[in-house]
C-alpha cells in the first residue's frame, strides 16, 4: 500500500529501473514531454507501477503538489528540473567513461567528473550509482544501490528453445562498451536472439511487452552478457532478471561478474573457447538447467529487493537533508556558505564528499551527462 504523503517525482526513461520503485510504497509522478525526449512510458519494457501519474515539468512548476524527493537519471534531468523546490537524487546508471565513449565526447573523464561535481554542488543534489564500478567512475563515496530482483515474480526456466538470448539497446553506439567484437567472435554461427531497441537492425527488435520478454528469457537455453571491464559492469538488470528465471550466463571474465565459471555459467577470455562452452549448453539442456539453478540462487542471495529499497530510502533521506540544509543556509540560519559542511570541496583523491556544499561560481556547462 502506498503512502500518498511520500510521493516521488521521477523523470521518465529507464523503465526497467523505475519499475523497481513500486516496492518502496510511494506513489509516483513521472515527468514526460521534456524537449528532446521521446514518448512517455514504454509499456513494452515494463508494466507501469501502481498509483503512477504522468505530469509535465510545467505542471510541476505551477502545481501545488509536494514531493518527498525527485529521482533523476542524469545531469540533464537535473538541469531540466530547474528551480523546483524539491530534494533531488541523481542516479547514475552508466560509467562516466562509458558515457563519453558512447557520445564521442572530447571531454576527458577528469573534466567531466569535475564538471559533474560542481554542478551537483550548485544544485544541492545528492548522487548515487547503481554499482560500485559506476560509483568509483563518478567519484562517489556513498554506497552504491544495486537493483533488487523479486525472484519469485519471475517465470521458471524452460529452456525449450535451443538458442542463447541477450537484451541490449543501442548496440551500434555501444559496441566498445558491450565488448561487441568479442560477442561476435565468440558466438559466430550460434543461434543468439538479440532483444532491444536497435534501429536499422532487421534481426533484432524490442519485446512486445513485459510478459513477452519474460517468456523469451524463460524459453531460451542461456543468456549472453559481454562488457568492457573499464566501461561497464559484468552484469546488468536484464542479466539479473535472466538469472532469476534460471538461465546460466555466458560471457567474458569480468571483475564485477556475479557468475562463477562452471557453476552458474561459463566465462572465458578466449572467444573460440567460450563459443564451444555455449554450444555445450545448446546440446545439453540438463547442464543448462543445473547451471541456471545456481545462477538463480546467486541473484536471490546477492540482489535482494529489501537491500535495494533500504538503500534507496537512505539515499532519499540523505538528499532531503542536503536540500534542507541548503534552504537553511539561504535563510542565513546555517551561517556562511564558505565554510563547514556547506563548503564546496572534495576529498583529497577527487571523490565526492559524503556531505557536500554550495559552490561559489556559476553553473557548469554539463548538458548531457
Amino acid at each position: 500500500m502506498t503512502d500518498p504523503s511520500r510521493r516521488l517525482l521521477v523523470f521518465g526513461c529507464h523503465e526497467a529501473w523505475v519499475a523497481l520503485l513500486a516496492g518502496l510504497g510511494r506513489p509516483l509522478d513521472i515527468v514526460t514531454g521534456l524537449k528532446g525526449r521521446v514518448g512517455g512510458w514504454d509499456a513494452r519494457a515494463r508494466v507501469l507501477p501502481p498509483e503512477t501519474r504522468f505530469i509535465s515539468i510545467a505542471d510541476v512548476e505551477t502545481g501545488h503538489d509536494t514531493y518527498e524527493c525527485a529521482i533523476l537519471h542524469s545531469l540533464s534531468d537535473l538541469r531540466d528540473l530547474g528551480g523546483v523546490d524539491v530534494p533531488r537524487l541523481v542516479v547514475f546508471h552508466a560509467t562516466l567513461e562509458g558515457r563519453l565513449v558512447e557520445e564521442g565526447s572530447a571531454l576527458t573523464p577528469a573534466d567531466l567528473r569535475a564538471l559533474a561535481r560542481r554542478y551537483l554542488h550548485l544544485k544541492r543534489a545528492e548522487a548515487v550509482a547503481v554499482s560500485a564500478l559506476k560509483a568509483r567512475s563518478w567519484g562517489l563515496e556513498e554506497d552504491p544501490i544495486p537493483p533488487g530482483i523479486d525472484v519469485a515474480a519471475m517465470p521458471a526456466h524452460r529452456g525449450d528453445v535451443a538458442a542463447g538470448v541477450r537484451v541490449a539497446n543501442r548496440v551500434a553506439s555501444r559496441r566498445r562498451i558491450l565488448a561487441w567484437d568479442f560477442h561476435e567472435r565468440a558466438f559466430h554461427g550460434l543461434p543468439i536472439r538479440l532483444i532491444g531497441d536497435n534501429p536499422g537492425w532487421r534481426t533484432a527488435g524490442p519485446a512486445r511487452s513485459w510478459d513477452h520478454l519474460c517468456d523469451a528469457l524463460a524459453s531460451h537455453r542461456f543468456y549472453v552478457h559481454t562488457a568492457d571491464p573499464e566501461l561497464e559492469d559484468g552484469y546488468n538488470l536484464a542479466m539479473l532478471e535472466a538469472m532469476a528465471c534460471g538461465l546460466p550466463i555466458v560471457g567474458n571474465p569480468h571483475p564485477t561478474s556475479p557468475i562463477e565459471h562452471g557453476v552458474s555459467g561459463f566465462l572465458h577470455e578466449d572467444p573460440a573457447t567460450l563459443g564451444t562452452l555455449a554450444a555445450r549448453l545448446l546440446a545439453d539442456p540438463g547442464l543448462a538447467a543445473r547451471l541456471g539453478a545456481a545462477a538463480r540462487r546467486t541473484v536471490e542471495r546477492r540482489f535482494t529487493p529489501a537491500a535495494f529499497h533500504s538503500g534507496l530510502a537512505v539515499a532519499i533521506d540523505r538528499a532531503r537533508r542536503r536540500w534542507n540544509a541548503g534552504a537553511l543556509a539561504r535563510s542565513g540560519v546555517a551561517g556562511s556558505a564558505t565554510g563547514g559542511v556547506l563548503a564546496s570541496r572534495t576529498t583529497g583523491d577527487g571523490r565526492f564528499p559524503k556531505s557536500g556544499g554550495i559552490p561559489r561560481n556559476g553553473e557548469s556547462p554539463v548538458q548531457r551527462a
